[in-house]
């Protein structure tokens, strides 16, 4: 399919910089047969009792670095872990070369292992394990998307981080998660809405453009993800007992469905995924979606309409822009219904 399909155009006054307060604030577009606004704290009666929330529980890791080569300012956002160095967009990556080192501060630094043909640099790290991610924790910045036009500040520490989180080695948040607070999940326990969590690293190429006219000719991003034997037994067990398996966020998403059997049947997973999922993918494992508004042309936006067909999520994104939903990783939510039920 042509890229220039999933384009649409978004005032700027409607990208949120901060997230609701509190989280469960948002609102809810309900996006099915038709359009109903909704609210967040809304979601335990728009499901039913059985049906099964599958969330991310990556914790984002503080992953943009300043640092210097010499007198040269550096910046580099780490995206992939490759055990005992890590892939990292450089800002000026052009004047890196392989063997040189960059300082984050006088007792943490880095060698350029590699250039990447991908435009990425390799970068092999003084530290690894516990002491790595410490001088992450004192030196790193959260690693705001792009199209959020300000630093970072101590409030992202705690607001691009899910109530979910657990695991360490996200670089960007799974942010449909970012809606949850304890009092909309004891409502959805006392709804009987059962919860369980799945691990997906998201990485720092969930906000790269797709630069093709094509999407046959885009690369998608590979990411790390794991499902024990437990968890997807329950996720069958589920299913199989007539719930829904919803999954809060693209990222859960695409790890189950990378996970899943041509029958549906969730196996236990462990390693990368690079699905990418345009209209006409047979979606096997998910029966809801939870999700925020995604970029225009971008690979999310690709995916919701796959999930809810393309004239329908135009419609619903043109419906949020008229009234006024905030938009991307600190914006709103919306809950989709596949298309074969329209």
């Amino acid at each position: 399919m042509r890229v220039d399909e999933f384009d649409f155009d978004l005032p700027p006054s409607l990208i949120a910089e901060r997230p609701a307060s509190p989280r469960d604030a948002s609102r809810l577009l309900e996006v099915g047969a038709r359009l109903d606004d909704r609210a967040m704290l809304d979601l335990p009666k728009l499901l039913r009792p059985g049906d099964l929330l599958v969330v991310n529980d990556t914790r984002v890791i503080p992953a943009r670095l300043i640092g210097r080569r010499g007198a040269a300012k550096i910046e580099v956002t780490l995206h992939r872990d490759l055990g005992g160095a890590w892939r990292a967009f450089a800002k000026g990556a052009k004047k890196l070369h392989a063997g040189d080192r960059i300082d984050f501060s006088e007792d943490f630094h880095a060698a350029v292992a590699a250039k990447n043909e991908e435009g990425d640099v390799t970068l092999a790290f003084d530290r690894e394990g516990a002491s790595f991610y410490a001088a992450l924790v004192r030196h790193g910045h959260v690693p705001l998307p792009p199209y959020i036009k300000r630093p970072d500040d101590a409030g992202d520490r705690g607001d691009y981080q899910t109530i979910f989180a657990a695991k360490d080695g996200a670089v960007a948040a799974p942010t449909a998660g970012l809606h949850f607070t304890d009092r909309l999940l004891a409502a959805l326990d006392q709804a009987g809405i059962g919860r369980i969590a799945v691990t997906l690293h998201v990485g720092a190429g969930t906000f790269l453009p797709v630069k093709v006219a094509d999407t046959a000719d885009h690369k998608m991003h590979s990411e790390t993800g794991f499902i024990d034997a437990a968890t997807a037994a329950r996720i069958n067990d589920a299913r199989r007992a007539g719930g829904r398996i919803v999954a809060v966020g693209t990222t859960a998403l695409r790890l189950l469905e990378s996970a899943a059997g041509d029958d549906g049947t969730v196996k236990p997973f462990a390693g990368d995924t690079a699905l990418f999922i345009t209209p006409g993918y047979r979606f096997k494992a998910v029966d809801l979606l939870l999700t925020n508004f995604h970029l225009p042309r971008s690979t999310l936006f690709m995916l919701v309409s796959a999930f809810a067909g393309l004239a329908r999520m135009k419609a619903a994104y043109a419906h949020a822009i008229v009234r006024r939903y905030r938009f991307f990783s600190y914006g709103d939510a919306c809950l989709l219904h596949p298309a074969a039920e329209a």
